[in-house]
């Protein structure tokens, strides 16, 4: 992505800032692409230039997110997909490689959750949530790791209930996506010098997905809503301009962070 120095070892000319957040000639993988913030952030990732590969298990919601990106003018290939099983990371990985030539961002947007009191989450429900949430997120780093290009970038969705409570029981959800900014800091260790790869999370607030549909309106609005600073939920429009400046060369020097969106939920 952005060099500072030029080929002479001069300072390469100055771009302007909108220049910065494009992603013309980009490849991107999301995942969780059929539903919720993976379809804000694959529509997002179209609207600044690049092409998208998009993963999840339900195909005809993908071939729904496809359109999202061709009506911004953008190629994509939809791969139906579980990032609990290695071989489909895979097979997503090689779909990419063989329609655009190689990776060039990962966006680990696949979740699951779950609201299970401790002493009764049976150990069913908690694995299922940590292998999508933790595990299908490495499967699907790993896999990118090996064929992106340098200059990359992988940003894994965690959750502000990384870093804070919000009165559900949700022990497999919070640990697992609290594992995710840890997996986040080793692999932007181990990527940054030797393959140029920056590693970053996003951790969102509430947004109005499919995921928080289930919520009760009473919980939304005498738990959650109190705590939002800002006085609202977010809009998905607004984390996946996040989404775009992190994955562009306007936060080319920014690796191994935990971004919170959250609508200052996390400090109260």
């Amino acid at each position: 992505m952005t060099n500072p120095v030029g080929d002479e070892g001069e300072p390469a000319p100055r771009r302007r800032v909108e220049e910065m957040f494009r992603l013309d000639g980009k490849v991107v993988v999301v995942t969780g692409a059929s539903s919720g913030l993976g379809v804000a952030f694959a529509r997002a990732c179209a609207e600044a230039g690049a092409d998208l590969v998009l993963a999840a298990r339900r195909h005809e919601h993908l071939v729904a997110t496809a359109t999202l990106v061709e009506e911004a003018g953008r190629r994509a290939v939809a791969v139906p997909a579980d990032v609990r099983d290695p071989a489909d990371c895979e097979a997503v990985v090689a779909a990419a490689v063989e329609e655009f030539g190689g990776v060039d961002v990962l966006v680990n947007s696949a979740g699951a959750a779950s609201a299970n009191p401790a002493t009764r989450e049976s150990p069913e429900d908690f694995t299922r949530v940590v292998e999508v949430n933790l595990h299908g997120s490495y499967w699907m780093a790993q896999a990118c790791g090996r064929v992106m290009r340098r200059g990359g970038s992988v940003v894994n969705i965690s959750s502000v209930l990384a870093l804070t409570t919000a009165g559900l029981p949700q022990a497999a959800y919070t640990s697992s996506k609290a594992g995710l900014i840890g997996l986040t800091r080793d692999l932007a260790q181990q990527w940054g010098g030797r393959k140029g790869i920056r590693v970053n999370a996003i951790a969102p607030g509430f947004f109005a997905t499919e995921m928080t549909e289930a919520y009760d309106t009473s919980y939304v609005d005498n738990v959650l809503r109190p705590r939002m600073l800002l006085g609202r939920p977010g809009d998905p429009d607004e984390i996946a301009a996040t989404l775009v400046w992190l994955v562009s060369d306007a936060g080319a020097y920014v690796t191994g962070q935990c971004i919170v969106v959250d609508g200052g939920m996390s400090i109260t």
